[in-house]
């Protein structure tokens, strides 16, 4: 066996009700300060978010270098010394072929910005042919942000419905109250620390969103089982025990996730960086808001113990 393993404890008795009060007051301090960082300056379609062209509008060409597979890492060396702002370089169907997205510079016409951008490939890429050149406009990029927190709140919706569906009202309320509380922090780094913005990152947040709610329904399971099973117990008590049997599968589950993140981030250049550093994120926030934010919920609510009889242990005898 692996000596480290036995680093891991069997069975854990953290007393994490203890700790509820001080963690919700952190939990608050960070939503506000969250909140904060993403709005201001109070400006469309943004707010303090470093939004990417998807959201604020910009160019898009597609080239070619037919016969030979175009060189991405010449194409954004290119673009990063025409002072574009933000870029976008992704490789398109066949190795031939790239799109190219940049945003059009203050003071400075589409048709401009179009034509140094072609002049500047063909200088460094040599053979070279565009294949379409297209404006996004502003218009387009608001629908894109309406779109996209659109399907924020539609998810956290079904989450709610899905949670109270398995278990009871304020099961539902605790886990939407902890998305809400991972949703908001992470909307904080992303603004706090200048991270792109874009489609991509909404699909980063809509998994962490469904990590979240596996992580929690997890939780949540065990505790509607040891309510069952302990009628007397305090449900402070109840909800400890609960998350300490989850624990383990918890922190080695998101461990895993981490370091798979963590190497996307190293190797997977700027494309990915923000997306990994986001999923990070969004992980651990995600496993602390389980612990904290969505389990004290319920110890705040309370819930009905005396709806189902406790399941009778049957003699071994009886078993077989």
């Amino acid at each position: 066996m692996w000596p480290l393993i036995k680093i891991l404890p069997v069975k854990t008795n953290f007393r994490f009700v203890s700790f509820a009060k001080l963690a919700a007051v952190i939990s608050a301090i960070a939503v506000v300060i969250s909140l904060g960082l993403t709005l201001y300056p109070f400006e469309p379609p943004c707010g303090g978010l470093a939004c990417g062209i998807d959201f604020k509008g910009g160019t898009l060409i597609e080239l070619s270098t037919e016969p030979k597979a175009v060189d991405l890492a010449v194409v954004r060396k290119t673009l990063a010394a025409q002072d574009l702002g933000d870029v976008q370089v992704q490789a398109f169907g066949a190795p031939t072929s790239a799109l190219v997205r940049f945003q059009t510079p203050e003071g400075t016409s589409p048709a401009e910005a179009v034509g140094g951008v072609k002049a500047a490939l063909k200088a460094a890429l040599g053979d070279v042919t565009f294949a379409k050149t297209d404006v996004v406009g502003p218009k387009v990029s608001g629908e894109l942000f309406t779109s996209g927190m659109l399907a924020l709140g539609f998810a956290i919706g079904l989450m709610l419905l899905y949670i109270w569906f398995r278990f009871e009202l304020q099961f539902g309320v605790g886990a939407v109250v902890g998305l809400f509380h991972d949703v908001i922090l992470t909307f904080g780094v992303i603004a706090g620390f200048k991270l792109e913005f874009s489609l991509t990152t909404i699909a980063a947040i809509l998994t962490i969103i469904g990590y979240s709610m596996n992580d929690t329904v997890v939780v949540f399971d065990r505790l509607r089982e040891n309510l069952r099973k302990y009628k007397r117990m305090p449900l402070g008590e109840v909800i400890d025990l609960s998350i300490n049997e989850t624990l383990s599968r918890t922190v080695i589950t998101g461990l895993t996730a981490v370091l798979a993140l963590a190497g996307l981030a190293i190797f997977g250049g700027p494309t990915l960086f923000a997306f990994s550093i986001i999923m990070i994120f969004g992980i651990i926030v995600g496993t602390y808001s389980s612990i904290y934010v969505c389990a004290p919920v319920i110890l705040l609510w309370g819930v009905r113990r005396d709806d189902e009889a406790p399941e009778p242990i049957k003699p071994a005898a009886m078993r077989s």
